[in-house]
């Protein structure tokens, strides 16, 4: 969630329940497929290395609002941290992340995807599926991109 401060309490607002995975309509995230350039992500469907990798290994971490560091992030800190420790400097915020990317058409795992109108980033999987914090009850899991509306992909 975008929040400079975490020394605020989360508004009742501030976290999203997300639903049970269901089949996706036809405005289902492309598959990742492989890339042809030099990236700081991982290439290849379904390749789980680099910042993928990384980020499912914190599938199960707590969440808290405003927080940065392992068991207790919001979305963008979730994100932040994984990509700082593959030597990938992030903005603070979801939607600064999503600025000062690129964005593409064509995400690859390791990827951002930015969604609810900038209030939301996690980290593209590849398939469809995303792994990011959501909120204190759910924590940091992996979901479909299609649980929240998807505003862009970014890449760095």
């Amino acid at each position: 969630m975008a929040q400079a401060s975490s020394n605020e309490a989360a508004p009742a607002s501030a976290s999203y329940e997300a639903p049970a995975a269901q089949a996706s309509s036809s405005n289902e995230a492309p598959a990742a497929q492989a890339s042809s350039g030099v990236s700081t992500q991982s290439t290849g469907s379904g390749s789980t290395s680099g910042i993928a990798g990384a980020a499912q290994g914190y599938v199960g971490s707590g969440y808290v609002y405003g927080g940065t560091t392992p068991g207790a992030w919001d979305c963008s800190g979730f994100t932040q941290y994984v990509y700082a420790q593959q030597g990938i400097e992030l903005p603070r915020t979801a939607a600064a992340q999503g600025a000062a990317g690129t964005p593409t058409s064509n995400p690859q795992p390791g990827d951002l995807v930015i969604q609810n109108g900038g209030s939301h980033v996690g980290i593209y999987l590849g398939n469809g599926q995303m792994i990011s914090a959501l909120n204190p009850s759910q924590g940091t899991q992996v979901h479909s991109v299609n649980a929240m509306s998807v505003d862009s992909y970014v890449t760095f």
